[in-house]
């Protein structure tokens, strides 16, 4: 296993596959780099993908200190340094989509074209799940709210023909204090007065059926990010990127093959 070490010592593990200009994959709260298993290959035809494990997951250090989406960003920049990326494109999802923003507003060298998935400001900007959403998550019996998180992330459809395992529900070696800093980073993120400062071309892309972070936050975002293109996929919800992905990849490929080049 292959690590970079922060400047506050912590162990980050990470993971470069397939050839060519690198395309950094960055996973939901509380979920390690085989978020992406089911397709990340998708890209190798035209990228090769660097997914890491944040710290608290997978075979990265899991430190009981406080998180936050800027730690995490600072996590991906330890290792782009470690690797000698200078630049590179960057595609997050959920709570990977919230850190990407910090990434691409506080490091704008470092990101050459930005795809944010599912994902949202954050702060009082942002749009939060419902009630009902909140209640079937929080259910006493783990089997119960297992489903109910499947059920927000795929379509029944979908769920019919796929019975797992699922890579997307988060990971299961995570101890408890690291489960709740990653909730507590997700929760805390505000990056409404950062947004304007994102220079990258950037695709917002969101499943339109997506309950578990609401549809209405991509237009959100995308009104708030200069030149931002915003993508909507009819009734996905919100592993749009797995279910939906003859449609997804596609149109994050293409729009990272033509978005124009910044300095």
């Amino acid at each position: 296993m292959t690590h970079a070490t922060t400047t506050d010592g912590v162990r980050i593990a990470y993971q470069l596959q397939g050839q060519g200009a690198p395309l950094v994959l960055l996973a939901g709260q509380a979920n390690n780099h085989h978020w992406w298993d089911q397709v990340r290959a998708d890209f190798h035809p035209a990228r090769s993908t660097l997914t890491l494990d944040y710290r608290g997951t997978g075979d990265s250090d899991k430190p009981d200190a406080p998180y936050s989406t800027e730690l995490f960003a600072e996590d991906v920049i330890a290792v782009l340094d470690r690797l000698g990326i200078d630049r590179a494109d960057v595609y997050g999802t959920s709570m990977g989509g919230r850190v990407a923003q910090q990434l691409a507003a506080r490091h704008p060298h470092r990101v050459a074209a930005l795809v944010l998935g599912c994902t949202s400001p954050g702060g009082p900007h942002g749009v939060e799940r419902s009630n009902d959403v909140r209640k079937a998550l929080a259910q006493p019996r783990p089997e119960a709210a297992r489903q109910a998180l499947l059920e927000l992330m795929y379509t029944p459809r979908w769920l019919d023909s796929h019975p797992g395992p699922h890579h997307t529900l988060g990971d299961p070696g995570m101890p408890a204090h690291a489960r709740r800093h990653h909730l507590a980073a997700s929760n805390r993120h505000d990056a409404w007065e950062l947004l304007p400062d994102i220079a990258a071309p950037t695709l917002v892309i969101h499943g339109a059926d997506d309950l578990l972070n609401p549809a209405a936050n991509a237009p959100l975002l995308a009104d708030r990010i200069p030149g931002a293109r915003l993508e909507l996929i009819p009734q996905a919800r919100h592993a749009y990127f797995e279910e939906f992905r003859a449609l997804a990849g596609p149109l994050v490929l293409d729009f990272l093959t033509t978005a124009p080049s910044r300095p």
